[in-house]
């Protein structure tokens, strides 16, 4: 019986061969919860871009993740827009694009890069990742994958669907360098 004190940790409950239960938990919120992250001196070091019109499509479907990558594309000065899951992602991107091709306009304009987890409900980063670099109208735009799952294997499965990078999660450095890298943008000049 799960007590109330796990409160929203337990994301899911499985059953093993031999019967005994096993809780699964949301160890992104754990680690979120009882680690003390100052965002003031994680993100001290990053300087705003350049370029205002540059815009991140990112899915994942840890809160945790996403308020992390959030403020890191706001420090940055980075615009973004974010879903809850490789489906939700995939949907809005196919409506972004339908509406470029129909206002005579590229993806690429509207979007510069996709960051996604891997593991999310309904549908994961490898196919999403797939989804995005077999569709013409993606063309040029570079994929990010930004998981707790940073093995080699994961790595080499995230490459073998088109990923252009592989990026750890909550290193916000690191994903800034990889970001402002492969969207060519510049620190601002104030």
């Amino acid at each position: 019986m799960m007590t109330s004190s796990l409160g929203g940790l337990v994301t899911a409950v499985t059953e093993l061969a031999d019967g005994r239960l096993v809780m699964m938990l949301d160890v992104e919120r754990i680690l979120a919860e009882t680690t003390q992250y100052d965002d003031a001196l994680m993100l001290k070091d990053l300087k705003p871009v350049a370029e205002r019109d540059a815009t991140v499509f990112f899915a994942d479907d840890s809160s945790v993740a996403r308020a992390q990558i959030t403020r890191t594309l706001d420090a940055l000065g980075i615009k973004h827009i974010g879903a809850i899951n490789g489906r939700a992602a995939w949907e809005e991107l196919q409506k972004m694009a339908a509406y470029a091709t129909g206002s005579g306009r590229t993806m690429k304009d509207l979007v510069q890069l996709v960051l996604t987890d891997v593991e999310m409900p309904e549908m994961d980063g490898y196919i999403l990742t797939k989804s995005i670099k077999s569709d013409p109208r993606f063309a040029g735009i570079p994929v990010v994958m930004h998981s707790s799952l940073s093995g080699a294997d994961n790595q080499q499965l995230g490459f073998s669907v088109g990923v252009d990078e592989y990026v750890p999660k909550f290193e916000p450095q690191r994903l800034a360098q990889t970001l402002t890298r492969l969207m060519q943008l510049k620190p601002r000049e104030d």
